[in-house]
């Protein structure tokens, strides 16, 4: 349920950046479209950040018990 979760809110950061950039570029050149392409760069980042802490997260409950059963030798 965890990763469906995930996949949508990775979707709608994806989809809102691809959104705010199409209108970024309708825009002319300036602070207002600067400004708007600085932030779907964000809403790309956040997602692709997301996506490397999830892989994070489940690769990190195996590491934990190793590092018990290596401490309690």
């Amino acid at each position: 349920m965890g990763k469906v979760v995930f996949l949508y809110r990775s979707l709608a950061y994806r989809n809102a950046a691809a959104d705010i950039l199409r209108k970024a570029r309708k825009l002319p050149r300036g602070a207002d479209r600067s400004a708007a392409l600085r932030y779907a760069k964000a809403l790309r980042d956040l997602a692709q950040t997301e996506a490397w802490l999830e892989g994070r997260i489940a690769d990190e409950p195996r590491s934990i018990s190793r590092l018990k059963v290596a401490a309690s030798r």
